[in-house]
């Protein structure tokens, strides 16, 4: 999967909402950490979106089992799946040599990596951000980092490093969960962020303060923060 132009990525635990998904989308991201047989669901699908396939560490607010290598196992399985553009792998995994690994494999299936980063508890201050999204782009393709904003300053903070590590060449993705930095998801990509989330249907979000998936689309049309692309 190219990120090298904004992708908007419909989040979801059902790969039938693919359809749903088309006008507005350009990747599908699989939560397979919700899904109940998230491997057979990607043998089965036969959507036209890419997907990135996700299976998300409980400590970084997944549902996914709490062994590493297990879980990291399915997200090997996934990268082999010809639909699978990408996987998104967390930052902590990959200093470690089983996420290491996997990455490796993924890459040799042709995916892409998401070295993904998300904190639950507040937004770290701005140097620690630069820093944590410099190691995410060193070790992902893309790196990825999803902090909870609690007011205006915490949404600035992770704009202004987002703008820093895009102009100092890294794709990243970012945003600012919570409603204090709900705007960020429409707003960080016009500073470089190179993904957005959002659900088909808002009552089935994935992440706190996220926009439903045809409205996030029009804020990004409207702002000009995408070129809809099939060469993803």
């Amino acid at each position: 999967m190219n990120f090298d132009s904004f992708v908007l990525a419909a989040a979801t635990a059902d790969l039938g909402d693919e359809p749903a998904a088309r006008p507005h989308a350009d990747a599908v991201e699989f939560r397979m950490d919700l899904a109940t047989d998230p491997l057979a669901a990607l043998d089965d699908y036969d959507g036209d979106l890419p997907i990135i396939a996700t299976n998300r560490d409980p400590a970084e607010g997944g549902e996914a089992a709490d062994d590493e290598a297990d879980r990291l196992a399915v997200v090997e399985a996934a990268s082999a799946v010809d639909a699978v553009g990408a996987v998104d792998i967390e930052l902590s995994s990959l200093r470690a040599s089983v996420g290491a690994d996997t990455a490796v494999t993924a890459r040799d299936h042709g995916a892409s990596v998401v070295a993904s980063v998300h904190d639950f508890e507040g937004t770290p201050a701005e140097s620690r951000l630069t820093d944590l999204l410099a190691a995410a782009a060193d070790y992902g393709d893309v790196g990825k980092l999803a902090v909870t904003a609690t007011d205006r300053g915490d949404a600035l903070a992770l704009l202004s490093a987002t703008h820093a590590a895009t102009v100092r060449g890294d794709r990243v993705a970012t945003m600012a969960m919570g409603e204090a930095g709900r705007h960020t998801r429409a707003v960080a990509p016009c500073y470089g962020s190179k993904i957005g989330y959002a659900p088909v249907d808002p009552a089935e979000a994935t992440a706190p303060g996220q926009y439903d998936l045809a409205t996030l689309a029009d804020l990004l049309d409207r702002l000009g923060a995408r070129q809809r692309t099939t060469d993803r």
